[in-house]
């Protein structure tokens, strides 16, 4: 127990200043704690519920977050989340760390060669239709590896739509609100969530939250970007481990 409030005061650090659901970091260290894929699936995603919503109301309150596009996008990836929470169960857990693994790869690589943007002179819109089946393809591919979506959101945002790094995080934790509560919603209708454990994790991820977001206040877009890749490639090391070593 004292192994995953530890484990979810780090994964809620990571969410508040990276802005992400946490699911990228956290499977692959429930992995390595011993859990299968679809149970450490389960578990995230009840953490990414508890950490999205409130980090979303600490940026909210902070003004870093301006609802806008983000609901279009987000309500897609509610629908998206509801069906990839069903489609978790007819996948095979090697299909799954590949799908994770070839994630992880896409975002290294889209986000290491965007351009910084410090403001909105530069951000580019999309139609309402484009933004909702954006949401909804994302939502489907991210619940069913466990994850918020953001990964996959705030490369695009920065790299293709232009958002100050700052402003898409905290759009990529508003979208993880939407996705991880619909995807929780159909795991546990399918009775295939870890609720228990999930709840540990969840509840000791608030703390870090708090701080995650408190540091991403006070640090320049251009090192916030720079950790972000590492904590990319950090994620990508984990899963190649036990991918290794499963083999």
């Amino acid at each position: 127990m004292m192994e995953l409030m530890f484990v979810g005061i780090f994964i809620g650090t990571m969410s508040g200043f990276f802005g992400i659901g946490g699911g990228m970091i956290l499977i692959p260290m429930l992995l390595v704690l011993g859990f299968n894929i679809k149970t450490a699936i389960g578990i995230s995603i009840i953490q990414m519920v508890f950490s999205s919503v409130y980090g979303s109301y600490l940026n909210y309150k902070r003004g870093s977050l301006i609802i806008g596009e983000g609901l279009y996008v987000g309500l897609g990836g509610f629908v998206g989340g509801y069906i990839g929470g069903y489609v978790t169960e007819y996948i095979s857990d090697e299909v799954l760390q590949f799908l994770f693994f070839s994630l992880l790869i896409f975002a290294l690589f889209r986000l290491f060669f965007s351009q910084n943007h410090e403001d909105d002179s530069q951000t580019k819109t999309l139609s309402v239709m484009l933004l909702f089946s954006l949401g909804v393809g994302i939502g489907i591919f991210a619940i069913t590896l466990g994850i918020g979506g953001s990964i996959i959101l705030i490369p695009l945002l920065v790299g293709v739509l232009h958002y100050p790094i700052k402003k898409a995080v905290s759009a990529g934790l508003f979208f993880v609100a939407f996705s991880s509560v619909a995807g929780m919603i159909s795991r546990l209708s399918s009775g295939t969530i870890d609720f228990q454990n999930g709840l540990i994790v969840a509840t000791a991820s608030l703390l870090g939250v708090t701080l995650g977001i408190w540091l991403k206040e006070h640090i320049s877009s251009k090192n916030h970007k720079v950790a972000l890749l590492v904590l990319y490639i950090f994620a990508l090391g984990m899963l190649v481990k036990k991918i290794w070593f499963s083999y």
